[in-house]
């Protein structure tokens, strides 16, 4: 038997930040294109960039709110997040990173390359 969605249900809603302020800050990357690259990328029912209603990519200053009222997996934005790093030559020293304080917000940090160098020294 299939059940009919109530006419008063309401829909779960997602809400996604993925925090750039560092590389953005350094003016390693453009906050602009990089909204635009998740605009294109985000797949709703197998299909790309055709979000419709159902998924917003919004900014303000250095931080992008992806709201979702389809399943979008968290995992997916940092997938596509790498992604766009990688297309503009920056994975190598910037990293996608859970934040502590907020199960949703993604952050963007640099590698801490001067402790690597550092124990490599000692060695």
């Amino acid at each position: 038997m299939v059940q009919k969605a109530t006419p008063g249900a309401k829909k779960k809603v997602s809400t996604f930040v993925i925090d750039c302020s560092k590389p953005v800050d350094d003016k390693i990357m453009e906050i602009a294109s990089f909204e635009k690259f998740l605009q294109d990328k985000i797949k709703v029912n197998g299909k790309a960039g055709a979000l419709g209603d159902s998924v917003k990519v919004s900014r303000d200053k250095s931080k992008i709110t992806v709201t979702a009222e389809v399943a979008l997996a968290k995992r997916y934005l940092k997938y596509l997040t790498k992604k766009y790093l990688k297309k503009n030559g920056v994975r190598d020293w910037l990293r996608v990173i859970a934040s502590n304080k907020d199960r949703n917000v993604y952050e963007l940090r640099y590698f801490n390359i001067a402790d690597n160098e550092a124990e490599e020294e000692d060695e």
